[in-house]
């Protein structure tokens, strides 16, 4: 074998000719260069001719692209990188030092970031779930612990501009109070007079009046004052207000940059049949399931999203074939069933403006008064409950795809749980502000526009209802785990007849759980100018809601993950905001 060097163009190519040197080898091996240069035109192609300065001028006009981001065979790849290896550039002192800053900027931005990852929350926690559960259920942890360290920052930036300036400044004397509008409408003395029963602090706990009320928990608290010394001054209400457009601007930072990836992947995979058939072969599987079991579970997850893609393929073949009459048919059936979801819809928002209305004009003491304290709380929790059920199954009778299934399902369980929020807060504001009352209710709110003698501070109240949706909501997810899914548990396990087995264990349906999460976030900011430690009370609840879950999917060694591959695929924008 003879092996020839030549060198073309002042640059280092090198041309391996083999065989005994005879023309017609050398013409088949340029045949089959040309072949191969045809087979390969659809790859990038690297500029070999282009000197280093060239090369520094194209680095200099855009961002440096690394070779393991650009489409080329592996061994192109390793061609280039030798090439590279052996050219040695001539650059100014200041072009070196620019690459050498790159470089230890780069350096030290892994080291940082490989320092967080070892001191990460439940950063083992979420390795194990995910080894035995799959990417699927990870990515609901994973945005539980988001929301986890992004309530706990929020609460660190109120506290640091809000709630200590304000501990510190009571005991200040020099403070100015700042009264704008009539003394009656100023008066707010929440404190119960005379002797308290003693379950009443148990009341008050849940509720948030009485000794709750009148704490830093609530907006009535915070002096409207204006610290004054000689060389230094600080408004406590102007302060207030901006933490919280700082706060509301910090958490769209968060989501917005959080969104990103998940952006980004949707635009790249597109939408198409070709494109998930294509995401599911070459990128489903998940080689972090350890054990028989999560690869038996990722197996199943495959293989339904699969079925999925050929269920709504037959779907689109059979709807080219219907007739103009099957057509009409089925478009009326759909147009019937959006009017009975939509009313549905429309009973659940009555039923959250009554149990409102009749919670705040009924004053009464003891369990009774904090039953209807609740009922606002109740009705809601159980409309976000059975409304979405029964519109899940008028989605199936509408006979669309799959994947639009689930995206109308989603669509109507996100409109219930946000403007069941919007229905509350109006209809309290309507309350405060006695519109649609009688003459005798709209006098009171005639001196401060509002019912002072209903409502000495009508944000505290705003504030009150926002810590009983979230005080609920956690109760809730503690007694479905105690009360509902343990025994269940106990029970398919322990008998063996015709009941135990079409009850069945408990599926983790990772969409509603995650919408559970972003319900009870989307509380967390509507009250959270009224209730300036929502923040840190959500961070606690998430931290406890995150080890119960890791109970139920662990240690209950559950059968059913529901991913819901459609759902993975047209919804991870919803659910990471």
């Amino acid at each position: 074998m003879a092996y020839e060097l030549q060198r073309q163009d002042s640059h280092r190519v090198y041309d391996y000719i083999e065989g005994d040197g005879y023309p017609g080898d050398q013409q088949s091996l340029r045949l089959r260069r040309g072949q191969s240069r045809m087979s390969n035109q659809n790859y990038h192609q690297y500029n070999w001719s282009s000197t280093p300065a060239e090369q520094d001028e194209e680095s200099s006009s855009g961002p440096p692209r690394d070779l393991r981001s650009i489409p080329m065979p592996m061994a192109l790849k390793r061609a280039t990188r030798q090439v590279q290896q052996m050219q040695v550039p001539v650059v100014s002192r200041r072009e070196s030092w620019k690459r050498k800053k790159t470089k230890s900027l780069l350096k030290l931005k892994h080291g940082i970031r490989e320092f967080l990852y070892f001191f990460s929350l439940w950063r083992s926690s979420l390795q194990k779930i995910g080894g035995n559960f799959g990417g699927g259920v990870q990515s609901y942890f994973l945005f539980l612990r988001f929301l986890v360290v992004l309530n706990f920052v929020s609460f660190l930036l109120i506290a640091g501009f809000v709630l200590i300036p304000s501990i510190v400044f009571r005991h200040v004397g020099s403070s100015l109070v700042n009264n704008t509008g009539p003394e009656e409408c100023m008066v707010y003395d929440p404190n119960p007079q005379g002797l308290v029963v003693f379950y009443s602090y148990f009341l008050d706990l849940l509720s948030g009046t009485g000794f709750m009320e009148y704490s830093y928990l609530f907006y009535g608290f915070y002096n409207n004052t204006i610290v004054v010394d000689s060389n230094f001054s600080y408004n406590i209400p102007l302060a207030y207000i901006l933490t919280a457009v700082f706060y509301f601007a910090f958490c769209l930072i968060c989501i917005i940059e959080r969104m990103g990836t998940a952006a980004r992947v949707a635009v790249a995979t597109g939408g198409s049949a070709v494109g998930n058939y294509s995401l599911i072969v070459f990128i489903g599987w998940d080689y972090g399931c350890l054990g028989d079991r999560a690869t038996k579970l990722k197996q199943k997850n495959i293989h339904y999203r699969l079925q999925v893609d050929l269920e709504e393929e037959r779907i689109k073949k059979q709807a080219a074939t219907l007739t103009s009459a099957q057509k009409i048919v089925l478009h009326s059936l759909r147009v019937f069933m959006v009017l009975v979801s939509s009313g549905l819809i429309v009973a659940a928002f009555y039923g959250i403006f009554e149990a409102t209305t009749y919670s705040q004009v009924n004053d009464v003491k003891g369990i009774l008064g904090l039953i209807f304290q609740y009922l606002p709380s109740i009705v809601i929790t159980a409309g976000n409950f059975v409304v979405p059920l029964l519109c899940d199954q008028i989605a199936l009778i509408e006979r669309y795809s799959p994947s639009t299934t689930v995206i109308v399902a989603l669509l109507r369980a996100v409109f219930l749980r946000l403007v069941s929020l919007g229905v509350l807060l109006y209809t309290l504001w309507s309350q405060i502000t006695c519109e649609g009352g009688s003459d005798h209710t709209n006098n009171k709110c005639t001196l401060c526009q509002y019912d002072h003698m209903t409502y000495q501070c009508w944000e505290t109240r705003v504030g009150q209802e926002m810590y009983k949706l979230t005080l609920f909501d956690f109760l809730i997810n503690i007694a479905m785990l105690v009360l509902v899914e343990f025994p269940r548990r106990m029970v398919v396990d322990n008998w063996s007849n015709k009941l135990a087995q079409w009850v069945g264990r408990q599926e983790f349906v990772v969409s509603s759980n995650v919408l559970g999460l972003v319900y009870g976030q989307t509380v967390v900011w509507t009250g959270a100018l009224f209730c300036p430690l929502l923040p840190v009370i959500n961070t606690i609840k998430f931290f406890i809601i995150f080890y119960c879950k890791k109970v139920k999917i662990l240690f209950f060694n559950m059968e059913n993950i529901s991913h819901n591959g459609s759902i993975t695929q047209h919804s991870t924008l919803w659910f990471h905001s």
